[in-house]
């Protein structure tokens, strides 16, 4: 139990050391000179309200029509 336990310690700190050693990791595409100019091709968009409201909608979907199937399947089971 002490082995797996230290095991399980020895790993999770080599990986905690390897994703600090990364460092900062970034969607937009890299230049083949390998160096990042000031320009960047990733554009940053705001949310509008109308996406809002439309996310929420759909999440509030999402849980009526799950709350309808639990609701179905207790009624089922009586």
């Amino acid at each position: 139990m002490l082995r797996k336990t230290t095991f399980a310690l020895a790993a999770a700190t080599l990986l905690g050391s390897f994703t600090l050693s990364v460092g900062t990791v970034s969607a937009a595409p890299v230049p083949v000179s390998g160096l990042q100019t000031g320009q960047s091709d990733v554009t940053q968009v705001r949310m509008m309200h109308g996406d809002r409201m439309m996310m929420k909608k759909r999440v509030m979907l999402k849980r009526m029509m799950h709350r309808r199937m639990l609701r179905k399947r207790i009624m089922h089971r009586m």
